[in-house]
Order: structure tokens, then sequence, then C-alpha cells
């Protein structure tokens, strides 16, 4: 789950993380009570996306009198922000983030995420923060420092300064730069956060570390330990096919092909886009039923594969084992009657009572192509996507 940049530098101020003040507006008629909040001769005005890389596509504004403001906002507001994380198709803006400005001396990079291959939270830091820091991962590599931390002990005060003076923070900075990190640590895991990551953490002329931007992601899995996270869930941010999904107890995740699948099992699921693939294919989403669907799951899988109007025909894959291949069979004849399904759909059953499920798919009346393997599920659903079949 993600939340939005003011909503993330609240959580800071809780762990008294250095921020700048600033005040989330919707609208134009809230910009004067929100610039009466702010005591600043600069104001930034930024737009509040789930995305990154708003620097460079227009999202974040300077104004140097009050008076540039409002317009700033108003230009902002309802603005679709297509930047290298939304995606061609963008993502409009329904939120403005005014905050006070600072004297810059020096831009940083500094972030904590999970490490899954040295199984541990890592420090990912660079000397080069700013809108150019994909730039500097790419070709200047060296910049770029990566430090894991010992998930017995946590982040250490030695630990932080070994980042900081690798950052080339000056001694009296550097430690309060160690300090920032170890609150950011506290928060990571307080939390249950999957990353945090502040671009840029600056230097100010006077030597103060403040987090300029701040981006805050937290395991799903974990949020029914933390209520106060999820009541900062923005659904406009998410996709609705991906929110329905979550309702019924679905993992979908929406693509940009054109053949939509319906499995259980996530591993089988992702062989599934992959077979697709080796034969020409572009799966259209990710859809993990589980282990224990029953008829009407299955509908409301049909009813999400399908409010997808770039959907030209369905596979439908799954091995029988805890779901029995006749209880599914009867949910894809009932999901295809009732939705009138009019796109070509491939079947595929194996495992448990696969012949009942194959007699009830051959006895129900409806054009679905039958396979036998993988291989012929992936070949069968793509040619019918090309008119082969």
């Amino acid at each position: 789950m993600n939340i939005h940049e003011y909503q993330a530098k609240s959580i800071f101020k809780n762990y008294k993380i250095p921020v700048l003040e600033g005040v989330m507006v919707t609208s134009e008629d809230e910009v004067d009570a929100a610039l009466n909040k702010l005591d600043t001769s600069l104001w930034v005005v930024k737009a509040q996306i789930h995305a990154g890389g708003r620097g460079k596509a227009g999202g974040v504004k300077l104004a140097k009198t009050k008076d540039q403001v409002k317009p700033l906002v108003k230009e902002l507001l309802g603005k679709t922000l297509v930047t290298h994380q939304t995606g061609p198709e963008g993502k409009e803006v329904q939120r403005v983030y005014i905050e006070s400005g600072c004297d810059i001396k020096k831009e940083y990079y500094f972030a904590l995420l999970v490490d899954r291959a040295c199984s541990s939270v890592s420090m990912i830091a660079s000397s080069e923060g700013g809108v150019d820091i994909e730039e500097v991962a790419d070709n200047r590599p060296e910049k770029i420092i990566t430090l894991s931390i010992d998930p017995s002990v946590g982040l250490t005060a030695f630990k932080a300064r070994e980042a900081a003076f690798a950052m080339g923070f000056e001694e009296k900075v550097a430690i309060k730069a160690s300090t920032v990190f170890m609150k950011l640590y506290q928060v990571f895991m307080d939390k249950d956060c999957s990353m945090v990551e502040i671009n840029p953490l600056v230097e100010t002329n006077d030597g103060q570390v403040v987090a300029l931007d701040a981006k805050v992601n937290f395991d799903s899995n974990a949020l029914y330990r933390h209520p106060d996270v999820v009541e900062l869930r923005d659904f406009s941010e998410e996709d609705p096919s991906e929110t329905e999904a979550q309702n019924h107890d679905l993992a979908f995740i929406k693509l940009d092909g054109n053949i939509g699948c319906l499995v259980n099992g996530a591993g089988l699921a992702m062989s599934t886009m992959d077979i697709i693939k080796l034969y020409g294919g572009n799966p259209a989403n990710f859809l993990d039923v589980g282990g224990g669907a029953d008829k009407k799951k299955v509908t409301e899988a049909f009813k999400i594969i399908l409010k997808d109007p770039g959907v030209k025909a369905i596979l439908v894959n799954i091995f029988g084992g805890i779901m029995k291949c006749d209880i599914i069979a009867e949910g894809v004849v009932a999901a295809s009657k009732d939705l009138g399904l009019n796109v070509p759909l491939v079947v595929r059953l194996a495992g448990t009572n696969v012949e009942k499920g194959k007699e009830i798919l051959k006895q129900s009346g409806l054009n679905i192509i039958p396979a036998d393997t993988l291989a012929e599920a992936a070949d069968k659903v793509v040619n019918s996507v090309k008119g082969e079949s």
C-alpha cells in the first residue's frame, strides 16, 4: 500500500524527523487559508500522486510570492501527470501540497527497503540525490551505496554514521544525518514498511538535514496490525479492478495485454503468464483465485477480467487439489452464462475430479475450448486472439 507525500511527512513528524511545514489542499478555495498557516518567503507547490518523477513531469512548482501560489495550484489540480512510474496513461492530480521552501546547500538520496537477496533491510544512499537519481543509477553506479542492516541488532549508531560519512556529509552534519537514518529505520520497523525513500534528503545552508520529499510503502499483508495506516489509503489512486478484487479476496494485478488469466495459485499464475508470452501472446492480468474458490468467487473473477475492454480472450488454468475441478467447471459455466461471455474461453483442468470437470464443460452447450496441457492451452488462446482458432 502506498500513501501520499504529505501523509508520509505527517508520520515523519511523529518520529521527530525534520520536514518542512506544509498544507494539503484539494481546491483553489483552500489556498488562502493554507498560506496563512505557512511562515515563509518561498513556497513549493507539489502535485500529490502515487508515483515518482513528479519534478521532471512538471508536478513541482516554485512560487516566490503568495500571489503566484493559487495559479500554480489551479494549474496542477485536475492535470494528468505522466511520469516514468505512471505509464503513458498518467495519473490525475486531485491533491496539491503547499510547502515552505528552504535554502538548499546539497541534495542527497536515502532509502530503506526490503532486500530479499540478503534477507534483511538495506540502506540505499547516494551523494547525488534529486530528479536525476535514475540517471545516476544507470550511468554512475559507483555513486550508489548499499549497506545491509543486521536484523538481529537493527540499525546501530555506528552503521548509520557509516552511511552518512559514505554519502559525504561532514562530521557535524553527519551526526544529524545518522540520527535521521535511525529514526527512519524505526518508522520502517514500527509500521511494517516495504520501502521508505527520501529524494532529496537535503543539507541546508545552516547545517540542518531535512527530508524534502517522502515516499513510504507498506507491506499490505501487515495492514491488519495498523488501522491508522489503513485510514490513509487513497482509493482514487488505485486501479478500481484491483480494489474490487481485494474485496472478493482475489489476488489481481492489471497488465497491458489482451489475454485474461484465471488461475489458482500464484506460482501457477506466473507460469501461465510466462507460457502465454512464450507462445506470442500478452497476458492482460495476474489473477489468483486461491485454493478455496467457489462458484461465486469464479464469477466475480470473470467480472473483473471482463471489465477490461482490452481483453480479447480468457485462459482458465486450474490445478485441482483442495479446489476440485468439477466445482471450478460449474463456476466457469455459471459465470459464462450469467455474464453472456462473448470472447473465446480456453479452459485447462488438471487434478482432483478432472474428468467430472471436463464433462460439465462439454455438456454446458457453451463454446468453451478445452485443453489438456498448459502448452496446448496457451497455443489455443493465443491463436483465438489472432482469429485462428
